[in-house]
This record gives structure tokens, C-alpha cells and sequence, in this order.
């Protein structure tokens, strides 16, 4: 047996009209519209011209859409293979829905957006997707950036990313996101705005921890809520915006001279081993025997800058940094530390809120699902399209 085509003019099409290729659909589509997204989408968004109308089945068409691994205008033809008629109305062809998304100005982004969060709201009365929400919610702000080809993509600009933790230039369009989660529940996407590839990190971010704030309190977040962001994200306009929205912050300190002369002044005896899954603990010491500890002092943020002063807490963590490379036998004269600080309002007690911080990774699972889901390919040449 061999193959009597090449690989790139093979498609693999489900087109028996007996049978369904994704009936796991048919409850995310129930509760899609329990929930309100095609009369919210019908409501709010209202692109100009004929390809405009009809907004709500077709918003409903392309979250569907996505849901089912569509990733490209072309692969929206999934929705009408096999019985997908027979178990769904309203189906639109790709074409139909690439000239759809093609006829968004910004401003219709920006109702999409409030469609959004509006049906967030309407969901979590319906889904349990935020338990214990009415004590303690995280909001997690980051952006990524998705690497497009070809010249014909609006927006597309150089910006740094990181690959095997080195950071690189990489030619693309640049996602903001904020993300609400709880310590019992799994991330949940509260806002997403694109902007060009050359975008600094916290270009829009105080205006969108604003809105962040807001959906998490629609979706019952009446507790504690803590703001974590990267480095990227220090600045006096974003955390007052989390502040004046009444959450916490807690923000990753880049290394500059203040940081480093507070951390300098911190005594030995300050500091706190911490244990972590691979710790060891020692039966004689009585004490966790690990290469990380943690202190905490003072700091005011913002110094020189009137009217913009915060002062807060400077959580430190510091790693013994070892030569790997040294023979065995040639210890150190003294150990040499690597320093890791955060700055934060959190109400809870050190070596919890420095734990509470790296969990701000989960915002990675977030981007990790969009890469090998819808943001695998960026669709359109149009940049509103692709905001979209």
C-alpha cells in the first residue's frame, strides 16, 4: 500500500450525513445559549453593512467553532460536516464569518468585549467556575506574543518574547489578557485586548486591571481580591488603577538601586527557609533544608514621582546560586545569593503571599490553551478581525 497523493493535497473531510463529528457541542451550545451569547451578541455588537447583520448566530457559530479546534476561517466548515445540521440551526459558511469578523471597526470590538463580560456573569450564576470566590480571588494580568508570517497582517511588529527562557525578537501581534481565578478553581478568561507586536507590556494594562476588577465582582468575587503581575507591570498607573478598584496588588520589583539597597539592609537573622516540594528536612536541625529563603521589609515605591508615592511591603526570596561547574570539594568562601522581590499589599502573612505570587504562572496555562487552540493561527490579514 502507499500513498497516491502528497501530503499537502491530503484533507481528511467528516462528511457521512449519519453521524456527528463533535456532539460534545451539543451541551456547551445549550448552555451557551441558557446563558444569553447569541441575544448578547445580538444586543451589543452591530458591525456596519450587510456582512454586520445577524450578529448573534454568528458569534455563537465562531465560539462553537473554536471550541471544536477550528483555528482558521477554513476549519469553520467542522460545523457543517456529517449531522452538525441536524442538531444545530443557523449554521454560516467560513466565508460568511471571515466577512463578518472583516467588518469590525475597533469600536465593535470594544461591544464584543462587553458581551463578553456580561456573559461571563451570566455563566458563573449558571456554572460553578469560581468556588470560593466570596473570600479570595486572584486577577492575572500578561500579555504574549504570537509569532504571524507574511506582510499582510495589520499590526504586526517586533516585540520580545521568550523561548527556552531566552528572550527574542519575534515578528507578531502582541495579546493582553486578565484572568480570574481562585485557589480552588481553574483560570477563567475576564478580558483580552490585542495590540501590536511592538506593544511595551503595560500599554493599556491600568485600564484593563480596571475592567478585570469589575467583571470579577459581577461574577461574585466580593472577597479579597489580589491583583499579580511580572515585572513588565511595574508602574504607579496600574497599581493605583487595582488599588482605586479596591484589590490588592502584588508586583514582580525589577533590580534597581533602591530595590537592592533595601534588600542590602535586611539582617541575616530576617531571613526564613522555605519548603518547597523537593526540601529536604533535617531530623536534627528540625527544619526544612532548602535553597530558598524569604524576608520582608519595608519600601515606598515611586519616590521621586509627585503625588505617586506607594508604600507597601518588599517580599524577598533569595536562591543560593551554585557554580555547577565547580569540582568536587571546592566549597564556596561565602554563599552568593540570587534575589527575587516582590511588591505587595497582601493582607496575608510572608511566606504565604510570596507562595500566593508564583502562582501567577497560571496564566501561562491560559496562553498554553490559546496557542494549541484558537490563537494557533491568527486568521486575518485585518487587525480588528483577528481582536475579534
Amino acid at each position: 500500500m502507499r500513498l497516491l497523493h502528497t501530503l499537502a493535497r491530503t484533507r481528511a473531510s467528516f462528511d457521512d450525513p449519519n453521524l456527528v463529528s463533535h456532539a460534545g457541542l451539543v451541551p456547551l451550545a445549550a448552555l451557551a445559549e441558557r446563558a444569553g451569547l447569541p441575544g448578547l451578541a445580538a444586543a451589543h455588537v452591530r458591525p456596519d453593512g450587510d456582512q454586520g447583520a445577524n450578529a448573534g448566530p454568528k458569534v455563537a457559530c465562531l465560539a462553537a467553532g473554536m471550541a471544536a479546534g477550528a483555528d482558521s476561517i477554513d476549519d469553520m466548515s467542522l460545523l457543517r460536516h456529517g449531522a452538525m445540521g441536524t442538531l444545530f440551526g443557523g449554521i454560516r459558511a467560513p466565508s460568511t464569518l471571515g466577512s463578518f469578523l472583516r467588518a469590525f471597526t475597533w469600536g465593535n470590538v470594544s461591544q464584543l468585549s462587553r458581551a463578553h463580560r456580561e456573559f461571563l456573569v451570566s455563566l458563573t450564576r449558571r456554572a460553578p467556575l469560581l468556588p470560593g470566590a466570596e473570600t479570595l480571588a486572584f486577577i492575572d494580568v500578561d500579555a504574549t506574543q504570537k509569532r504571524v508570517y507574511g506582510y499582510r497582517k495589520q499590526g504586526a511588529r517586533f516585540g520580545h518574547t521568550k523561548i527556552q527562557g531566552k528572550s527574542l525578537l519575534v515578528r507578531g501581534l502582541n495579546a493582553l489578557a486578565g484572568v480570574i481565578s481562585t485557589p480552588l478553581s481553574a483560570p477563567v478568561i475576564g478580558a483580552v485586548r490585542l495590540r501590536g507586536g511592538n506593544a511595551a507590556s503595560s500599554r493599556g494594562a491600568a485600564s484593563l486591571v480596571k475592567e478585570v476588577i469589575g467583571t470579577a465582582r459581577a461574577c461574585g468575587c466580593t472577597g479579597l481580591i489580589i491583583v499579580r503581575l511580572d515585572s513588565g507591570y511595574y508602574s504607579a498607573a496600574v497599581i493605583s488603577a487595582a488599588r482605586s478598584a479596591g484589590a490588592r496588588f502584588s508586583v514582580t520589583v525589577p533590580a534597581n538601586s533602591s530595590v537592592r539597597a533595601a534588600i542590602a539592609a535586611i539582617g541575616e537573622d530576617a531571613w526564613t527557609p522555605v519548603r518547597y516540594p523537593r526540601a529536604i528536612f533535617d531530623d536534627q536541625l528540625q527544619a526544612w533544608v532548602s535553597d530558598a529563603e524569604v524576608a520582608e521589609t519595608g519600601y515606598t515605591a515611586f519616590a521621586s514621582k509627585k503625588n505617586q508615592q506607594v508604600s507597601a511591603r518588599l517580599i524577598v526570596r533569595r536562591v543560593r546560586d551554585q557554580n555547577k561547574k565547580a569540582a568536587h570539594g571546592q566549597d564556596e568562601l561565602f554563599p552568593v545569593w540570587r534575589y527575587h522581590a516582590v511588591f505587595t499589599d497582601s493582607p496575608v502573612e510572608t511566606i504565604q503571599a510570596e507562595a500566593q505570587h508564583r502562582d501567577h504562572a497560571v496564566v501561562e496555562q491560559v496562553f498554553a490553551d490559546w496557542n494549541d487552540g484558537p490563537l494557533a493561527h491568527l486568521p486575518s490579514g485585518h487587525f480588528n478581525a483577528n481582536a475579534a
